[in-house]
C-alpha cells in the first residue's frame, strides 16, 4: 500500500480543479497493481489478452498525454518565471508524473506484446516497456532520480572567482565597481576579463565576487580571451568546482542504471541506450561514420593546430602534438567557432554576418519569428497557431527571473506548441530562431500520432531536421534571396572558404567530441568506474587529439564537467544528428533542383522539398528510421551516411589539404609525456609504467586508424 499512500500524499498537496480524474486514474492504476511486487512483473510476456493490451494503450495514451500536459505546463511556468513557488509546483507534477510512469510500466510489461495483432501497438507497447527504468524497486528507482537531481543542481550552482581574484578578504582592499564599464562587452583580447560588480562598501562581506557561472562569464572567457594563463585558470577553476563533487554521486548512478537495464532484459544501461536506435550493429556503424569523417577532421586540426603554434608558441602547442584543451574557444573543446579570428582563411574578406544589416533595416524578435514561418509555409508546411503566438515568450520578459537557453516546448494536447528563447537581434539568433521553428513544425506534421510516437523516429532525427533546415538559411544564396546581404564587392571564393571554414569550426570539429562521449559512458557501464578519468582523456586524446593543458588524476572526474554526463541524457545522437543533417539536406536540395555546390543550396519556395520534409515529420517514431532513411533517398539506402557531410565540406577540404602541404604530419602524434598528464602512474623509478606505455600503444593505434 506504499505506493498508494505516496500518491496520496502528493494528490491532497494538489487542489487544483481538474486534476481529480488524473488523481484517481493514477490510484486505480495503483489498486490495480498493489499487490503483485516488482519482482513478479519480470515475468513479463505471461498476459496473452490482446483485447486487454489494445484498451490498456488507449487508456495510456489519452492518460499520459494528459500527465504530459500537466508536466509540461509547471515546466514551463517555471522557467518562464523563475520562483521558490513555481518550482516546488513543477516538483510535486515530476513526482505524479514519475509514479504514474512507474505504474503504467508494470501494467505494460505484463503483456505478451507478440500476441498483438497489430504491429504499430506492438511497437508502443515495446517502447514503452524499454525505454523506462521502473524496473527498479521502489527505493532505488526514487534513488536514482534523487542523484541525477543532485547532479544537475551541484552542476548549475558551479560558480567560480575572476581570474586574479580570490574569495573576499577582509584584509585585501577591493575596487568598487566601475560605472563606466561596459559590462555587456568583453575586454581587448589582450587584456585580462575585468568582472566588475557592485561593492558593498558598508558591508563588504556581502560583496560576492566568486560568482562566476559557466553562461554567460566562463563561456565568454574561453571564447574571447586569448591570455594562456587567464583560459587555464577558468579551465581548471570550473572543473575543481564539479567532477570531484560528482564523482560519487555518478559512481552509485551507475550501479542504479545499470541494474535498471539488466531487470530490463538488457547486458547494461549502455545496452539499453542504445536500444532505440533500432540497430543490432549500432557501436560498428557509428565508428564506421567516424572512420569516414575522420580524415576531414584531421585536416582541419592540422591547420587549426598551426595556427594555435603561431599565436600561443610552441611551448604551449606542440607543431606535431596533440591540442591542449584549454586553447579552442569552449569548456570541453567540442565546438572552435570562437577561435574564427584566428583561424579565418581569407581575413581581408568578410565572414558571413548580416547582423548590422538586420539592425539597420530594423528588425524586432517578432520579425525574425514571422520570417521563420514564411521561410516554412513557403515549403507548403503548415503555418504556426494561434496558440504559439499568445503562449510563447519570444524576448527576454522584463523584471522576472527566466531561463534563456532557446528550446521549442510540445504541450502534448495536439494544439499548444511554444518557443522560450530571449531573443536578439543578430544572425545568431536568426538562424536559432529558424532551427526552433522547425521543432514546432514536426511537432505540428506529427500530432496525430499517438503519444508514443510523437517524437523523431530514433533520438537523432528531430535535432537532424532541425539542423538540415537551418542549413539553407546559413548560406549567402538565401540572405541575398531575403535582402540581408548585398556585399558583392569581395571575392566570391573567398567570402565561400570563410563561410564553409565557420561551419567546419562548428560542424567537423564537434564530431569526434560527440562520438567519444557516450564511447566513454558505454565503457563505464560495461567495465565499471575504475580509472574513468584516464579513459576519458585516452579518448579524447585518441578521437579529438586533445589533451589537458596540465596533469589530472583521479580525483578530478573531468567527465563531469559535461552538463550531459550527469544529467543522464545520451550523447551519441548529437554525432549521428549532425551527419544526418546534412544527408537530408541533400536529399532536399536535390528535389528542389538545385545544381552546384551543396553548401550553395537554398530550399527557400521549393514545394517539393516541403513534400519531402512532411514524408519524413509526419510519421514521428510509428516507423523505424531506416525506412524513413530509405523513403528519403528513393531506395537508395536506408543507414545514416557521411557522404553528404563530406560532400558539404569537399571545397573546404581540398583548400585545408593545399594549406596543409609541407606539414610533416597530418593529425597528430602523443608522446610519453602527453599520456603522462591523465594516465595513472605506479612507482616513482624511471623505468616506464606498464598501464602507461599500453595508454600510449592505444593513443598510436588510434591514430594509424
Amino acid at each position: 500500500m506504499s505506493v498508494v499512500f505516496d500518491i496520496l500524499t502528493v494528490v491532497f498537496f494538489k487542489m487544483d480543479a481538474g486534476r481529480s480524474a488524473l488523481a484517481l486514474r493514477v490510484l486505480l492504476l495503483a489498486f490495480f497493481t498493489r499487490h503483485v511486487s516488482t519482482e513478479d512483473y519480470f515475468r513479463m510476456g505471461v498476459n496473452t489478452n490482446s483485447a486487454e493490451a489494445m484498451q490498456f494503450l488507449r487508456e495510456y495514451d489519452r492518460e499520459a498525454s494528459g500527465m504530459c500536459y500537466r508536466v509540461t505546463m509547471s515546466q514551463w511556468r517555471f522557467v518562464t518565471n523563475i520562483t521558490e513557488y513555481n518550482r516546488r509546483r513543477m516538483l510535486e507534477e515530476l513526482t505524479l508524473s514519475s509514479k504514474f510512469e512507474r505504474l503504467s510500466w508494470r501494467k505494460a510489461a505484463a503483456y505478451d506484446s507478440s500476441r498483438l495483432p497489430d504491429p504499430q501497438s506492438r511497437r508502443q507497447l515495446t517502447r514503452l516497456v524499454q525505454a523506462s527504468r521502473a524496473a527498479l524497486p521502489d527505493d532505488k528507482f526514487a534513488e536514482i532520480q534523487q542523484l541525477i537531481t543532485e547532479m544537475k543542481e551541484i552542476y548549475n550552482s558551479a560558480k567560480i572567482c575572476p581570474y586574479g581574484q580570490k574569495p573576499y578578504d577582509p584584509h585585501v582592499p577591493r575596487v568598487s565597481y566601475n560605472q563606466d564599464f561596459p559590462t555587456n562587452q568583453y575586454q581587448l583580447a589582450n587584456q585580462p576579463y575585468q568582472h566588475y560588480q557592485p561593492f558593498n562598501q558598508e558591508n563588504p562581506e556581502n560583496s560576492n565576487y566568486c560568482d562566476m557561472q559557466l553562461d554567460p562569464e566562463i563561456s565568454r572567457i574561453l571564447a574571447h580571451s586569448r591570455i594562456e594563463s587567464e583560459l587555464l585558470y577558468v579551465w581548471k577553476s570550473f572543473r575543481d568546482q564539479t567532477g570531484p563533487k560528482l564523482k560519487n554521486r555518478f559512481m552509485r548512478y551507475v550501479q542504479l542504471a545499470n541494474q535498471a537495464a539488466v531487470e530490463t532484459g538488457f547486458r547494461d544501461a549502455g545496452d539499453q541506450m542504445r536500444a532505440a536506435y533500432e540497430d543490432p550493429s549500432f557501436r560498428a556503424s557509428v565508428e564506421e561514420m567516424y572512420n569516414q569523417v575522420a580524415p576531414l577532421y584531421k585536416q582541419l586540426f592540422t591547420y587549426v593546430r598551426r595556427r594555435l603554434v603561431q599565436r600561443y608558441g610552441e611551448t604551449a602547442v606542440r607543431s606535431d602534438g596533440p591540442i591542449p584543451a584549454h586553447l579552442l574557444g569552449n569548456m570541453w573543446a567540442q565546438n572552435w567557432k570562437s577561435i574564427t579570428d584566428l583561424v579565418m582563411p581569407f581575413p581581408q574578406s568578410p565572414n558571413v554576418d548580416v547582423t548590422a544589416e538586420m539592425l539597420r533595416q530594423g528588425f524586432t524578435p517578432l520579425r525574425m519569428f514571422q520570417m521563420a514561418e514564411d521561410f516554412y509555409t513557403s515549403l507548403g508546411l503548415k503555418p504556426a497557431p494561434p496558440e504559439f503566438w499568445r503562449g510563447s515568450m519570444l524576448a527576454r520578459p522584463p523584471q522576472r527571473s527566466v531561463q534563456c537557453t532557446a528550446s521549442a516546448w510540445d504541450f502534448c494536447n495536439r494544439i499548444d506548441y511554444r518557443i522560450k528563447q530571449c531573443t536578439e537581434v543578430t544572425m545568431q539568433d536568426l538562424i536559432s530562431t529558424h532551427h526552433e521553428m522547425a521543432h514546432i513544425q514536426y511537432y505540428l506534421q506529427y500530432a496525430e500520432q499517438p503519444q508514443l510516437f510523437r517524437d523523431g523516429a530514433n533520438p537523432a532525427f528531430h535535432e537532424a531536421v532541425a539542423n538540415a533546415a537551418s542549413l539553407s538559411v546559413y548560406n549567402l544564396p538565401h540572405l541575398q534571396r531575403v535582402g540581408l546581404y548585398q556585399n558583392k564587392s569581395h571575392d566570391p571564393y573567398e567570402v565561400s572558404m570563410n563561410f564553409l571554414m565557420t561551419m567546419a569550426l562548428e560542424k567537423v570539429a564537434y564530431l569526434p567530441f560527440a562520438f567519444m562521449v557516450d564511447q566513454w559512458r558505454w565503457s563505464v557501464f560495461e567495465d565499471g568506474v575504475q580509472n574513468m578519468n584516464n579513459r576519458w582523456w585516452q579518448m579524447k586524446l585518441r578521437y579529438q587529439g586533445v589533451i589537458p593543458p596540465m596533469p589530472r588524476t583521479e580525483n578530478d572526474f573531468d567527465p563531469g564537467s559535461k552538463y550531459h554526463i550527469v544529467s543522464d541524457q545520451e550523447y551519441i545522437k548529437y554525432f549521428l544528428a549532425t551527419i544526418l543533417e546534412f544527408q537530408i539536406f541533400e536529399q532536399l536540395c536535390s528535389v528542389s533542383g538545385h545544381a552546384g555546390h551543396l553548401h550553395e543550396c537554398d530550399i527557400y519556395r521549393s514545394r517539393d522539398a516541403g513534400r519531402l520534409l512532411s514524408e519524413i515529420m509526419q510519421p514521428g517514431s510509428s516507423k523505424p528510421a531506416s525506412e524513413l532513411i530509405r523513403t528519403m533517398t528513393k531506395g537508395k539506402t536506408n543507414r545514416i551516411s557521411p557522404e553528404s557531410l563530406v560532400k558539404y565540406f569537399r571545397p573546404l577540404e581540398l583548400w585545408l589539404r593545399v594549406q596543409n602541404r609541407d606539414e610533416p604530419l597530418i593529425g597528430w602524434s602523443s608522446n610519453y609525456h602527453d599520456v603522462a598528464l591523465f594516465a595513472p602512474q605506479r612507482g616513482a623509478g624511471p623505468a616506464l609504467d606498464t598501464p602507461l606505455v599500453l595508454t600510449c600503444l592505444v593513443c598510436v593505434i588510434g591514430y594509424l586508424l
